[in-house]
């Protein structure tokens, strides 16, 4: 025999339905809330839910502005190759026009004309001035008549000898001790040597490593002779044999 229900008894039955479905549906959530994502080796998760239910997902692809740098740095990548380029252009064109513009080996000096000075100098002073008559390959540097030690007017000219030794002349009218000493540097003697009936005093100087023959004047009105420069006594002594008097005219 059925006992029939009473409206209160219904509605507690469904207050207690209502809490069992809620309690149900909050251990669900629980469950999926904390669902375990493991990836394998290839790079893909496997994911379990509440329901024994497992599924794999794939990695999401990388878009390929993600991966390049930011626009800055690609704007300072630019300009430093632009630099790059600039500068071997650069470097070509001046290599190019290097090749292109003649060098010169060596600078060419104007002849020196000693012979028109000497005749000069000797008309003006009457002096009886000497000029070497050298063999080739001798090369005249400086020709001039100025004054020298002591402000004593000076007739001087100078050589180079094939060897590359520098070799000078200079006479003057009543010849000082101080002119001497400033022609030869302060040359020290050591002895003499007798070259076409006249005697040369040698001096060599270690300030200027410096050699020198002097030929002195017995009087007044006699010129003295200074031979000096980098060559030997030796050189200097065939330079001194090819001394010659400048003609009057």
């Amino acid at each position: 025999m059925t006992v029939p229900m009473s409206g209160m008894s219904r509605r507690a039955n469904r207050t207690q339905a209502g809490r069992v479905n809620a309690l149900v549906r909050r251990a669900r959530q629980m469950r999926s809330s904390n669902t375990l994502g493991v990836r394998d080796d290839r790079g893909v998760s496997t994911v379990s839910d509440d329901r024994g239910v497992s599924g794999t997902t794939t990695p999401d692809a990388v878009p390929p502005d993600a991966i390049q740098p930011p626009l800055a740095a690609r704007r300072g990548m630019g300009t430093v190759r632009g630099m790059v380029i600039s500068m071997v252009l650069i470097l070509a064109a001046v290599l190019a026009w290097m090749a292109l513009v003649p060098r010169v080996n060596a600078i060419s000096q104007p002849a020196v004309d000693v012979r028109s000075v000497a005749t000069q100098v000797r008309q003006e002073t009457s002096w009886g001035i000497s000029q070497p008559q050298l063999p080739a390959g001798w090369k005249a540097t400086s020709v001039r008549f100025t004054p020298a030690g002591d402000g004593l007017r000076t007739w001087h000219v100078g050589y180079l000898s094939p060897e590359g030794n520098y070799v000078s002349m200079d006479q003057t009218q009543g010849a000082t001790a101080g002119w001497v000493s400033a022609q030869t540097s302060d040359g020290k003697a050591e002895g003499t040597l007798s070259l076409s009936g006249r005697t040369w005093q040698k001096l060599s100087s270690l300030a200027t490593i410096q050699h020198s023959l002097v030929s002195r004047g017995s009087g007044s009105g006699d010129l003295t002779t200074v031979l000096s420069g980098t060559a030997p006594y030796t050189q200097l002594a065939q330079f001194a044999a090819t001394l010659r008097p400048v003609p009057a005219s």
